[in-house]
């Protein structure tokens, strides 16, 4: 990856074939403080039934950050979100036996002549659709177990699913409907047409399923996860790695955490030099957990300024998200709480600790335990506290949450900003809740 020229403002439109890593292009180099706009493919559908993809996302290229060297973390303050696709599909999956090997998302195959990571085509609509350049056979690894289509209202506020005409009336208009942008390489899902639960009205909410920086080795971008990544191992495959210990040098880009929307801010391990922020997979909507393992995949922008924080040291994830999205145990504490905590401590003696600010660590593991352990780990870490001291605040003034099922989770926590201060997060908190 070359240097470039460094931008006050970095305009990207170019991806990966779904992958991340130090090996990849760069997007360009933005100002320490500058400002990058994304515009963005679909994640999930699209990329898994395209069989040349390596990854389950069409994310970009990845963005050098002025300044940022290993050790440090970026801050990534999000914008604005801005959904350009009329519609999706989404559902629940089916693996295609034969049309993968060890991973359906990554170790792509045509089942009759088996080349991997075949070129494809489209043929009508379907799922059926897309075919094999070499042979003509259904080359795609994925089909809908359940799967519905979903149209959206001009103001992206709600959705609505479409009966079997208006799927494949859409689906004759795939790529058109879904505004998939002209560097992308994926097929959009709308082809697959599918029809579930017709005339369910839903709330949109956008947000960006895959946001982060780049790992220092090269992995499947959907599979920059620690529930995700166990399929890595033992794979015989390009990307396959040995054991639990080789996934650590993921970075957590793909979380599905429905609070990484506009107006959050968003701090990120530097694991390479210049940092390799990169954004995919918007959502317009999705419930915690994504119960589906998917949810509705869009294209769309992104505007974000970014910032470097030296010396941070952090190996997953911080967010910092909007104040109404906090639970709330967790909130800011008000004025009046202020008066009330100190008015107590007065009366029983002891010196009331109201200098907060919620900070939520991610942590991902193979099961939701296993990546509360790793959140448990990882903000030990940050705010040097034992474990029980972790456990005992966040039970006292905050929580968990989960993001995806079966492994990414926030753990939630008010922790003091001297602490903040000296690991260099205090202005960050102080900035996104106006303390």
């Amino acid at each position: 990856m070359s240097q470039q020229g460094v931008q006050e403002e970095l305009y990207v439109d170019r991806y990966t074939l779904g992958l991340v890593g130090p090996d990849q292009e760069w997007a360009g180099t933005v100002a320490d403080g500058g400002t990058v706009e994304t515009y963005t493919p679909p994640g999930c559908w699209g990329p898994m039934v395209t069989p040349s993809f390596r990854g389950g996302h069409e994310v970009t290229r990845p963005i050098r950050v002025e300044g940022a060297e290993v050790g440090d973390a970026v801050a990534i303050h999000i914008r604005d979100v801005t959904v350009t696709s009329m519609a999706t599909s989404t559902g629940s999956m089916a693996e295609r036996e034969g049309a993968f090997g060890d991973d359906p998302f990554v170790d792509h195959r045509c089942p009759e002549c088996g080349t991997t990571w075949p070129d494809s085509v489209v043929e009508g609509t379907g799922e059926d659709a897309i075919r094999c350049a070499e042979c003509g056979a259904n080359a795609s690894s994925f089909g809908f177990e359940y799967g519905y289509t979903v149209a959206f209202d001009h103001e992206n506020a709600v959705g609505i699913t479409l009966d079997k005409d208006g799927a494949h009336e859409l689906a004759l208009d795939a790529e058109r409907v879904m505004d998939i942008p002209e560097n992308a390489r994926q097929h959009p899902i709308l082809l697959y047409e599918p029809d579930g639960m017709p005339g369910t009205l839903g709330r949109l909410r956008p947000f960006i399923g895959n946001i982060g920086t780049t790992p220092s080795v090269t992995m499947p971008d959907s599979h920059n996860a620690g529930d995700f990544g166990q399929s890595l191992i033992g794979a015989d495959h390009d990307y396959g790695v040995e054991t639990e210990a080789d996934l650590e040098k993921r970075t957590d880009g793909h979380m599905d955490i429905p609070e990484v929307r506009a107006g959050a801010t968003l701090i990120c391990p530097v694991e390479i030099d210049g940092g390799g922020g990169y954004v995919g997979d918007l959502h317009a909507n999705q419930g915690d957990g994504e119960l589906s393992l998917h949810t509705t995949d869009v294209s769309g922008t992104v505007t974000m300024d970014v910032e470097v924080i030296e010396d941070l040291d952090i190996d997953g994830p911080v967010l910092l998200p909007n104040e109404e999205d906090l639970p709330f145990i967790s909130k800011p504490y008000s004025d009046a709480e202020r008066e009330a905590g100190r008015d107590l401590g007065a009366e029983h003696g002891v010196d009331v600790e109201d200098d907060m600010a919620p900070i939520q660590v991610v942590g991902s593991g193979a099961t939701v335990n296993d990546a509360t352990q790793n959140a448990f780990d990882r903000a030990g870490k940050l705010l040097d506290m034992s474990e029980g001291e972790i456990r005992a605040r966040c039970t006292f003034t905050g929580g968990v949450q989960i993001g995806r099922l079966p492994g990414v989770v926030q753990l939630d926590v008010l922790a003091p900003l001297d602490l903040l201060d000296e690991r260099g997060l205090g202005d960050a908190a102080r900035e996104q809740y106006g303390l």
